[in-house]
C-alpha cells in the first residue's frame, strides 16, 4: 500500500482490537536512531490493510496503509516490494524488524519491536482470518476510493 494523507480514516474496532501504540526507532543513518511513536489501527471492514500513523515529536503525523500480511510475514522473513518492505533484524536479545517506507517524497527506515506487533497482529487474525479478509469487499468502491480519494462536496 502507499502512503496516504487523504481524509480516509480507518474505523478502528477498539472493543475488538484496540490500537497498538509502539515506540519505534527511525534510523537517520547507520548509527543514529530517532525515537518516534506509531499507532497501528485495524479496521474489521478492511482487514487486509493496517493503518499506521507515525507521530513525530515535532511536525505533522504521517499515515501509511500497509498490508496486514506484509507486516505479519516481515516479522520472520523478507516481505514486500516497492514502497513498503519489512524483514527481521539480526538475532539479538529483543527481536525486531526493519520497516522501510519509500515514496517520491519520503524514505524512512524504522526498527519495530517484533513481539508486541506479532501479538497484536495475531489478535487481528482472530477477528478476521487471512482466508476471510477479502470476503464482502466491494472491489469497485474500494478501487474508486483508493484511486480517486473520497468524494468531496462541492461548494
Amino acid at each position: 500500500m502507499h502512503r496516504d494523507q487523504s481524509p480516509l480514516q480507518a474505523r478502528s474496532a477498539p472493543e475488538l482490537a484496540p490500537s497498538l501504540f509502539l515506540d519505534l526507532d527511525q534510523m537517520l543513518d547507520e548509527f543514529t536512531p530517532l525515537p518516534i511513536r506509531a499507532e497501528f489501527r485495524f479496521d474489521p471492514d478492511m482487514p487486509a490493510v493496517i493503518t499506521v500513523e507515525f507521530m513525530p515529536e515535532r511536525g505533522p503525523s504521517l499515515i501509511w496503509r500497509i498490508g496486514r500480511e506484509l507486516l505479519h510475514r516481515g516479522l520472520t522473513s523478507m516481505s514486500g516490494c516497492g514502497d513498503v518492505r519489512m524483514c527481521p533484524t539480526l538475532p539479538r536479545e529483543l527481536p525486531s524488524s526493519w520497516l522501510l517506507l519509500e515514496s517520491q517524497e519520503v524514505e524512512a527506515l524504522f526498527e519495530v519491536p517484533a513481539a508486541p506487533l506479532a501479538e497484536w497482529l495475531d489478535a487481528t487474525y482472530r477477528i478476521t482470518s487471512a482466508e476471510a479478509e477479502m470476503e464482502g469487499l466491494n472491489w469497485d468502491d474500494f478501487l474508486t476510493e483508493l484511486l480517486d480519494g473520497p468524494d468531496v462536496p462541492s461548494e
